[in-house]
């Protein structure tokens, strides 16, 4: 199936009140395991590059081509995006690899300085048909820059997202990133006026701290491209770790991450339930 624009999953889906899973990528083992469990769940999904990753790699275009690769062998609808991008260079270099879309965050900055950052970044990707979201409200947990108990105000993000003409805004509403917990403590009275206020889809960052039924609250509030990697990547760590554990003389790595890969997509596939994806084909049993 052809690369899926971001957008044309989101936006369809926050009209329709349905949650998009937003899974972030390390190493192909990952995006194998999102694209089976999203097959298996029957729905679209988004597969993401976070600048943190492309620093473990060294660059982002040897990553980039495998799960574009993978996207695009997808039999369900799959996007490809780059994720908290600080580096507007990451960015351009995103736009000509093909991404769906990128995430430019400039939410360590100041207001005024965020909106002249995104803005800009905004002009160049639309200019490229490149779907963008941005962040306001500094959602904690992130390298230490953010602020752990940041709220966005609806106010500011109505002039925010007017100003940079953004198509997807992160909001901060009681989530943090790199949780290892699910007990984050989310504000749904503010999601719930956030989406009233703003034409666009909301973005929750740090999902991974949240209860299965506090994620579905929170799509039914309002939010809609739900970003989860550190709760996967426990998962996949775990099952790697009781193969080697019960295997310790195992040396082949593939015999340690398959059972790695088959766990995080049998995962991916009961998220994107909890989440009320939109169905697109009959689920399967493949996973």
């Amino acid at each position: 199936m052809p690369l899926t624009g971001t957008g044309a999953v989101v936006t369809p889906a926050a009209d329709a009140g349905h949650g998009v899973g937003a899974f972030n990528v390390v190493q192909l083992e990952h995006a194998e395991a999102v694209v089976a469990g999203a097959t298996t769940a029957g729905s679209p999904v988004v597969l993401q590059i976070s600048e943190n990753a492309v620093r473990y790699h060294g660059a982002l275009a040897p990553l980039a081509a495998a799960v574009l690769a993978v996207a695009e062998a997808a039999p369900v609808p799959v996007a490809v995006h780059l994720d908290h991008a600080t580096d507007a260079d990451l960015v351009a270099e995103a736009v000509r690899l093909g991404f769906s879309s990128v995430m430019f965050d400039a939410s360590a900055l100041d207001y005024e300085a965020n909106v002249r950052a995104t803005a800009e970044v905004v002009a160049r990707c639309h200019a490229a048909g490149v779907w963008v979201e941005a962040e306001l409200g500094e959602v904690g947990g992130k390298d230490g820059v953010h602020a752990p108990g940041a709220r966005t105000s609806p106010d500011e993000a109505v002039a925010f997202v007017a100003a940079t003409g953004v198509d997807a805004l992160a909001v901060a509403v009681g989530t943090s990133h790199t949780m290892l917990t699910r007990d984050a403590v989310l504000d749904f009275e503010l999601i719930r006026m956030l989406r009233a206020a703003l034409p666009v889809p909301l973005v929750l960052h740090g999902s991974s701290g949240v209860a299965d039924e506090h994620l579905t609250l929170a799509v039914t509030h309002g939010m809609t491209k739900i970003n989860i990697a550190t709760h996967l990547n426990h998962v996949f760590t775990t099952a790697v770790r009781q193969a080697l554990t019960e295997n310790p003389t195992l040396v082949d790595t593939r015999r340690y991450l398959a059972p790695g890969r088959a766990a995080m997509a049998t995962e991916v596939a009961r998220l994107l339930t909890v989440l009320n994806a939109p169905v697109v084909q009959p689920a399967t049993e493949r996973v």
